[in-house]
């Protein structure tokens, strides 16, 4: 493992600080390789604060463009770049915040369909994967991937003032999935954003713990919302937590 250059050492100074991070933390991050699947209001924290980071290899996917009612709340994203693909857009960006970050970028939307395929391709050699969608399909997707190849997976979402955070790890056999939480229903209304409204710090908080909690697993930290379903209430700033239990009846992870 090739050791940390002079630019890096005062690029992460304040990690090289941390106990929990410190040298080995960081060189542990610069060799990483991350999935961030939607690059929206959640995905952009994510992925900023992950380059920033010095997360070394970071995938994006997303099939949108930039529009203007976006830069409401995704804030990787500038006037200027309207009408781009949001994954294109947003690797310009992370490049001028850390150049020595490698950005993959994917211009696709992930479905049940396209599942195996897609996912599989996008999967190889991935650490972990960060579910940053807005719809049920694509997470019922990305959760079905990474029970099947025993990937770690934070999930975040955002909508009107409430926001959810929770995480699964399917290489241990007692953890649950998202398909134990939310049982896949097809006729499920469909409530996001653009729907429903939301306010932009909201899933700037989200996002950001979605940031935190990847690093902390990437730095060899557990996971705090490991089966742990945490819900914030942006009116209140209370938080609710919820354990989640494996579902011995999953169709997804109960043959794991």
């Amino acid at each position: 493992m090739t050791a940390l250059s002079d630019q890096e050492y005062m690029r992460y100074s304040a990690h090289l600080l941390l106990g929990d991070i410190g040298e080995q933390g960081q060189l542990a991050l610069r060799n990483a390789n991350v999935l961030i699947v939607g690059v929206g209001g959640l995905g952009a924290p994510v992925a900023l604060y992950l380059a920033a980071a010095g997360v070394g290899h970071l995938v994006l996917a997303d099939d949108d463009h930039v529009e203007l009612s976006n830069l409401q709340r995704q804030i990787i994203f500038t006037q200027q770049q309207l009408k781009q693909t949001k994954v294109s857009a947003a690797k310009a960006s992370l490049a001028q915040l850390n150049p020595h970050v490698n950005v993959t970028a994917i211009a696709q939307r992930l479905t049940l369909d396209s599942a195996n395929n897609q996912l599989a391709d996008m999967l190889a050699g991935i650490d972990l994967v960060i579910d940053c969608s807005d719809n049920m399909p694509t997470r019922q997707a990305i959760n079905k991937i990474c029970v099947t190849q025993k990937l770690p997976l934070i999930v975040g979402a955002g909508i009107r003032m409430e926001g959810q955070l929770i995480s699964f790890n399917a290489q241990q056999a007692d953890s649950a999935c998202y398909h134990c939480l939310y049982p896949f229903d097809d006729t499920a209304e469909v409530n996001n954003c653009s729907t429903s409204g939301v306010l932009g710090p909201l899933v700037g908080i989200v996002g950001s713990l979605q940031a935190l909690e990847a690093i902390k697993y990437l730095t060899g930290m557990p996971l705090s919302s490991l089966n742990r379903l945490m819900r914030f209430d942006g009116k209140t700033l209370q938080w609710q937590h919820l354990s989640v239990a494996k579902d011995p009846d999953c169709s997804v992870c109960a043959g794991r």
